[in-house]
């Protein structure tokens, strides 16, 4: 899917939320309802990450230069941590006036919050059929995704406490309703800030597991040794990855990139690699009569993370040490 198709979808779903909102907020202070002042209050904050999340997909778009050698692409990924760290702070917010409106309530419009209620998921629901057309395997489309779906489910507790109010008078409902929406967006915060800051602090993708790739490489014909093996994203989608690998001496340094290439495109996805070949050297790995590894000779001053160990070779095989990068 383009990336002009997945503006559209939020620019249409930006028109939605912006015009309910302000009829919302007028409601909202006339009927005393804190759930309504808060389902606009959200809607405001879902409007802001559309907008936001638009930014950042011009700014991810522009090609690298200078010390961008990477472009702008972590825009989104900002986009999706602002969007997150939002939520996170209206729940605050709405549980605090929550726990307040339950120990003082005031007087609330039932109907009026019910009706608005309805008019809300209408609007929302339109909203969300939207952004779910777009490609939400971006953390940043991803939040303003949550941003309309939690507004939704706000809506849905605000519609049942406006028609409780209105057949009971048990003003406490409303209260009631904002937690509730305090909760999702609760939720809903944390699981964005959470996968945005595994991308800030370089974590391998959640669906990628270093330490088996390791052993798949190791596993290769040829491949004594895997160090060095560096996995992350750059952004939502984009993996990238660098490794040190060891091969028997006299083994061919190009085949044995060329496999481990298909083996992580392949299997893994990963197009984006930087794998440096390198002969082990003769007599550097020692083995017992079982075949397992007893002594190994470092190939690196320091090599980083976890090292892999692959398959016995011979040790008197030629070694000439080359790099292929």
């Amino acid at each position: 899917m383009s990336a002009q198709a997945d503006r559209r979808y939020l620019g249409g779903a930006l028109a939605l939320i912006a015009g309910f909102m302000a009829v919302e907020v007028v409601i909202g202070l006339i009927a005393q309802s804190l759930a309504l002042i808060s389902d606009a209050g959200h809607m405001l904050t879902d409007a802001m990450a559309i907008v936001l999340a638009l930014v950042a997909m011009r700014i991810a778009a522009r090609p690298p230069e200078g010390g961008f050698t990477y472009g702008l692409k972590r825009a989104e990924i900002v986009s999706a941590q602002v969007n997150g760290i939002t939520l996170l702070l209206l729940a605050a917010y709405f549980s605090f006036e929550g726990i307040r409106r339950l120990i003082e309530p005031p007087q609330v419009e039932g109907l009026f919050v019910m009706a608005t209620g309805l008019a809300g998921i209408a609007v929302n629901l339109a909203a969300t059929w939207l952004l779910s057309k777009a490609n939400r395997s971006s953390l940043n489309v991803e939040g303003a995704f949550q941003h309309i779906l939690n507004d939704l489910y706000a809506f849905v507790a605000t519609t049942v406490a406006g028609l409780v109010i209105w057949l009971t008078g048990w003003a406490q409902a409303d209260a009631i309703a904002a937690l509730v929406v305090a909760v999702l967006m609760l939720k809903a915060g944390w699981g964005l800030v959470r996968d945005a800051g595994r991308v800030f602090m370089e974590a391998a993708p959640a669906d990628i597991n270093p330490a088996e790739i390791g052993r798949q490489i190791a596993a290769l014909d040829t491949v004594v040794e895997v160090h060095d093996l560096h996995i992350w994203e750059v952004t939502s989608g984009y993996a990238a990855l660098s490794a040190h690998i060891l091969v028997s001496p006299g083994a061919d340094c190009h085949a044995a990139r060329l496999a481990v290439e298909a083996l992580l495109h392949g299997r893994h996805g990963i197009e984006h690699t930087t794998v440096q070949v390198d002969h082990a050297a003769p007599n550097s790995h020692a083995f017992d009569e079982d075949g397992a590894l007893r002594r190994i000779v470092r190939h690196c001053a320091d090599p980083h993370g976890p090292t892999h160990h692959g398959r016995r070779f011979e040790t008197a095989a030629n070694g000439d040490d080359h790099a292929d990068h």
